[in-house]
């Protein structure tokens, strides 16, 4: 769907196997900026290149236009179909350096974050082209411009994106939606980073990875302040259930937060305890 005049936001439904028998619903939304060529934020999984290249089609254009694939960091559903799309297309690829090994090097992320599913998520690694630091002003074609914000915390290397003639922000998974699944690296990181962002302003469109985006400088406020207090609320479960028994491993501390939070019985899974554990970390 058309955002802004640029700006076309595009959500991916994908599912998570649990089991032979059971998996879970999850969507991701990547990014069509258009202008005189056309720049992608984010790939969505594997085999998404194919609905990408379709809704470009739709809107009159064609894949072959596509001259940038920014990768927000490295998890399976933002560089899913990168692979195929640079293949297709010959964009220049960009992340952040801190991403580069689970990027270039998918086995190596399976081997490190076995997210269930993974091989059918991510169709192999993809070179990077032109590493981010944050803080970069990209000039992606002439007139437009994004600048590049380390926001550290969800993964090492997570980056957002300022597009300031749009008036747009983009965050990726940087915010936590109040009642999903708490999916971090590090709760205090992920604090900082948005606390970072609430500095930024006149922002007129939000767009991040796990909702529909969001227009209008008091909803984004207050959507930055409702993760904020998910986050801030998470780890005070996790303290206050770790306190009680000294004795208890990750797993036993990750299922009673996961019942005090209300979320699924199946969130009590090892990605969901190893984002919990840095609450412990940072004590």
């Amino acid at each position: 769907m058309q955002v802004t005049k640029r700006i076309h936001a595009i959500k991916i439904p994908f599912k998570v196997p649990l089991s032979p028998e059971r998996s879970i619903d999850r969507f991701a939304f990547a990014y069509l900026v258009f202008g005189e060529k056309i720049h992608l934020i984010d790939s969505g999984v594997a085999g998404s290149g194919t609905t990408l290249f379709e809704y470009i089609k739709e809107q009159g254009r064609k894949p072959k236009e596509v001259s940038s694939l920014i990768l927000t960091h490295s998890h399976p559903d933002h560089i899913g179909a990168a692979k195929s799309i640079k293949k297709q297309t010959s964009c220049t690829v960009f992340a952040h350096k801190l991403e580069r090994d689970w990027i270039e090097n998918t086995e190596q992320q399976f081997k490190n974050r076995p997210v269930p599913g993974f091989k059918t998520l991510v169709e192999g690694p993809v070179e990077i082209d032109n590493f981010l630091d944050g803080g970069e002003i990209l000039e992606l074609e002439k007139g437009i411009f994004c600048k590049t914000i380390h926001t550290p915390g969800h993964s090492k290397g997570s980056v957002s994106l300022l597009f300031e003639d749009d008036k747009s922000l983009f965050t990726a998974d940087v915010l936590i939606y109040p009642g999903d699944l708490p999916i971090y690296e590090d709760i205090i990181a992920s604090l900082g980073s948005i606390k970072m962002l609430q500095q930024i302003d006149n922002v007129e469109n939000l767009f991040s990875s796990w909702e529909a985006p969001i227009q209008g400088q008091d909803k984004i406020i207050k959507r930055m302040d409702e993760s904020i207090a998910y986050l801030e609320r998470i780890h005070t479960a996790v303290i206050n259930n770790s306190i009680t028994n000294k004795q208890q491993n990750i797993m036993e501390i990750c299922q009673k937060v996961v019942n005090e939070l209300g979320l699924p019985p199946f969130a009590a899974m090892p990605l969901v305890a190893k984002a919990l554990e840095s609450s412990l970390i940072a004590e």
